[in-house]
């Protein structure tokens, strides 16, 4: 039950505070008073977007603040637990609040502390069920109608719709994935030919790690072989001599030969001669190599070749994949996995198909589950419209609710669509309800439907649901209001007296012009007021004693009807 709602600066509403009672409370006014203001105001607690200018000019911001009853039963439901956390332990009440700034911008409350719109949706959606003048079009859209016949199924639904969607939404991801797998045929051929073409390119250089830097040195030998040979030939003659010259050994033995017959005179020079003995040595070992090398370097275009192409083969790969042997090898590597995942593609396609065939069954039992459920409480809630329609003053009026499998197939709402078929009139044929029902009839319709909701004790709210209506049939839409609203809270704004007559608290907006403002005040009314107000919206005056008689009739019976 929503015990109190407070609204400040918006739309015409300085300031007002609302104490509400069970039963039917009423809010009436003259059109252009501000009566909507409400609606606009739960609607906002709700969760809903905060249209443009519906801040009240000159102000800063908008408050809006409902204090709702807790139900106990919230302890029980998982997913409010976080929610429930902010509100103080043992309190039996829950206070939702949205502030509105200036600019358009939003902020949402939850027992004082930050929340957001979606928390209110969530919340408020457990505590209000909104009947507005724009549900009229509402009725008409098959979605609407479908979550009308779900509502209706219990709260058990909820669970085989999440059922049926989890199924639903695995079915489509296999489907998703077959396809793009079949879509991709011709790519992964395309894409196979290419990681064997790399791989075999790269396996046939039979590459080795560091294999470059010798091949260079190699080639660069080769290429300047003449220029080497003739350096290791001059340097070779200049150290061991030659037919007509001594080298340096020959020198050296010559220097040695002069200083041995003085070894063990002087220390010094003794050192001094075995140094030219080492160099000695030294030199003839190096006379030697400098022979072995020159037998082991030659000209050799044809290996020069040889080792240019290869060395061209490398720098090419590595070009291509990364720029070192490393690098190419990784990538041949890489294909090898690519080449294997993609000739599991068969593999693959052969597992989905199966998985795809598992899932089928799992979506037809979830979906049979779902719309068993459905034509079960559509057979129930089709009868018992159609007998308020016939206490709403509508005898022989039938509400019948038809099911049509999709054309396409299962979709996210369910295998079938719905169609709320209506008959006003005895003997005539059921057609849509879009087509079918006038606006007077689809305020009933709407009424006897927000009626059905049995085991539902959230507030029900009725935003001009009369419109369209007068006469007797206001009277007994009235009537139905307050017997709805017995044993729960049913909140009405109205312009038809019938229906205000019914009321067990009444509030009137009032417009007030002044210092070339205009506000718009919400007051509680007591009986005297009471009939002021409905001799009001009977369309008489003050002095009018008959309509203030009639008004008084109006609210006298209401007191008797409601009496024990």
């Amino acid at each position: 039950m929503l015990r109190e709602l407070r609204i400040e600066n918006l739309l015409l509403i300085e300031r007002a505070e609302l104490r509400l009672a069970p039963g039917l409370n009423v809010l009436t006014g003259e059109t252009g008073a501000g009566k909507t203001v409400l609606a606009q105001s739960l609607d906002l607690l709700m969760g809903g977007k905060a249209r443009k200018g519906i801040v009240r000019v000159g102000a800063p911001e908008a408050w809006v603040e409902g204090v709702f009853d807790l139900p106990p039963e919230w302890n029980e439901i998982p997913e409010l637990a976080e929610l429930l956390d902010r509100i103080p332990a043992g309190s039996d009440e829950v206070v939702l609040g949205r502030r509105v700034s200036e600019s358009g911008r939003t902020s949402a409350f939850v027992g004082g502390r930050s929340a957001t719109a979606g928390d209110l949706q969530l919340l408020a959606g457990r505590l209000i069920a909104f009947y507005g003048q724009h549900e009229h079009r509402r009725l008409t859209i098959g979605s609407a109608q479908l979550a009308m016949v779900d509502g209706a199924a219990g709260l058990r639904q909820q669970e085989r719709l999440a059922s049926f969607r989890a199924a639903w939404s695995s079915h489509r991801e296999l489907n998703r994935e077959l396809e793009e797998l079949l879509g991709r045929d011709m790519a992964r051929e395309r894409d196979l030919d290419l990681h064997r073409f790399e791989l075999d390119e790269i396996d046939s250089a039979t590459l080795a790690a560091g294999e470059k830097d010798a091949i260079g040195e190699e080639r660069d030998r080769l290429r300047h072989a003449e220029a080497l040979r003739e350096s290791a030939a001059g340097s070779a003659v200049r150290l061991r001599g030659g037919e007509e010259t001594d080298g340096a050994a020959a020198l050296l033995a010559g220097a040695l030969e002069s200083l041995s017959g003085l070894r063990g005179i002087d220390a010094e020079l003794d050192g001094l001669t075995g140094r030219v003995e080492a160099l000695a040595l030294e030199v003839e070992d190096v006379g030697l190599d400098l022979g072995r090398y020159l037998e082991g370097i030659e000209a050799d275009p044809e290996r020069l070749a040889v080792l240019e192409e290869r060395l061209d083969l490398i720098d090419r790969l590595e070009r291509k994949h990364g720029g070192s042997i490393e690098s190419v090898l990784a990538h041949a590597e890489w294909c090898r996995t690519e080449i294997s995942r993609l000739e599991g593609g068969e593999t693959r396609e052969q597992e989905l198909r199966e998985a795809i065939e598992d899932a089928t069954g799992d979506l037809e039992r979830a979906a049979r589950s779902l719309g068993d459920a459905r034509r079960k409480a559509a057979s129930g809630l089709g009868k018992r419209v159609s007998q308020d329609l016939e206490d709403l003053a509508m005898p022989g009026a039938e509400l019948r609710i038809d099911f049509t499998p999709l054309p396409d197939g299962p979709a996210a709402s369910g295998a079938e669509s719905v169609e709320f078929m209506f008959a006003p009139n005895p003997g005539l044929p059921a057609q849509p309800l879009r087509d079918t029902a006038s606006g007077g009839e689809l305020s009933r319709v709407m009424l006897a439907l927000a009626a059905s909701g049995a085991g539902d004790r959230r507030t029900l709210i009725f935003d001009e649901i009369d419109a369209g209506i007068g006469g007797n049939t206001a009277a007994v839409v009235g009537e139905r209001l307050r017997e709805v609203a017995d044993g729960r809270q049913v909140i009405a704004i109205t312009h038809l007296p019938q229906v205000a007559s019914r009321a067990a608290s009444h509030f009137s907006v009032e417009k007030v012009a002044g210092n070339g403002t205009v506000t718009a005040t919400v007051s509680a009314l007591d009986e005297e007021s009471i009939v002021a107000e409905i001799r009001r919206m009977l369309g008489a005056g003050e002095g009018d004693e008959a309509a203030t008689r009639h008004a008084r009739e109006l609210v006298s019976a209401n007191r008797q009807l409601s009496a024990p």
